[in-house]
């Protein structure tokens, strides 16, 4: 709902100012645009969101300088995906919105959205070839924050430590040994060699990619604590290595990440709790609105 109603309000804000944009478009071109846009926001919130993805092309077709109609195609391309469905025309038109959005990011390149959706669709139709290089894109392009490249940093350090972890947590790679009286996992290196050395090398260009994540925005949790998975990982690959030095010192490393991840948590939770607090304290000073 809050996406249908932004959607809108940019729609109907675009219409108006849509007539001052190009003196190289007629006046009577620019209002025929206005009233497509208005036409599109209508069907798009109405649910018809074919007819709208039609009215926003119309309206670039009658106004190129319009520069938000892209987004609005694109939004009413990717509003007909059906997740889930593997059906080849379903898959045509996550590629199509794919395609739309990269138009709009074309006009306007650091736009948060446009690149999600991106991610979010070749993820949902399981093109992770795709989706990595898209992540890769935004991870290294200087247009973007320091933050947010940060955050797609970290998403691919996580797909590397779901490699790594997808081999170390195989029930045939782990025994339980009591020690203590207490039950300890403990991790033997798998029966083909291929398979350590592929989770050592998704755990290391895993640790590559979140210190450059921690570069970025140094007060990450998420980029922490990904750090502390994969060192965890590299703890497991070092013992199958019988390595128990070097197990050792990556614990070690592990156990102050882990301690960085929790101060920052508590520091995030204290910085939302006085945002919620200040909020609460707005909304208690505004006035009353009046009746009728």
């Amino acid at each position: 709902m809050k996406t249908i109603l932004t959607l809108t309000l940019l729609i109907l804000v675009a219409s108006t100012a849509v007539l001052g944009q190009n003196p190289e478009v007629s006046e009577q071109r620019k209002l025929e645009a206005g009233n497509e846009l208005n036409e599109g926001a209508r069907a798009y919130k109405e649910g018809r969101y074919y007819e709208a993805q039609l009215r926003f092309e119309k309206a670039a077709a009658l106004d190129p300088t319009q520069k938000n109609a892209s987004f609005f195609i694109a939004r009413a391309t990717h509003a007909q995906f059906k997740p889930g469905v593997e059906s080849p025309e379903n898959v045509a038109k996550a590629r199509e919105a794919i395609a739309a959005y990269q138009r709009a990011l074309e006009i306007e390149p650091v736009n948060e959205e446009a690149y999600n959706a991106i991610v979010y669709l070749f993820r949902a139709i399981k093109d992770e070839v795709s989706e990595r290089d898209w992540l890769t894109r935004g991870a290294t392009d200087g247009r973007w924050p320091a933050e947010k490249r940060s955050q797609a940093t970290v998403v691919l350090a996580s797909k590397e430590w779901q490699c790594s972890y997808n081999v170390t947590e195989r029930k045939e790679n782990k025994r339980t040994v009591m020690r203590g009286g207490k039950a300890l996992i403990k991790y033997r290196k798998p029966k083909e060699q291929k398979d350590y050395d592929e989770a050592a090398q998704c755990a290391a260009r895993g640790i590559e990619l979140v210190e450059q994540a921690i570069s970025l925005d140094a007060a990450s949790e998420q980029a922490w604590a990904y750090k502390t998975n994969l060192l965890v990982e590299m703890v497991k690959l070092a013992e199958m290595d019988n390595d128990m030095g070097r197990a050792s010192e990556y614990q070690k490393q592990a156990d102050e990440a882990r301690q960085r991840t929790a101060e920052l948590n508590e520091q995030n939770q204290k910085k939302r709790g006085a945002e919620g607090r200040r909020e609460a304290g707005e909304e208690a000073g505004r006035p009353p609105q009046s009746g009728g």
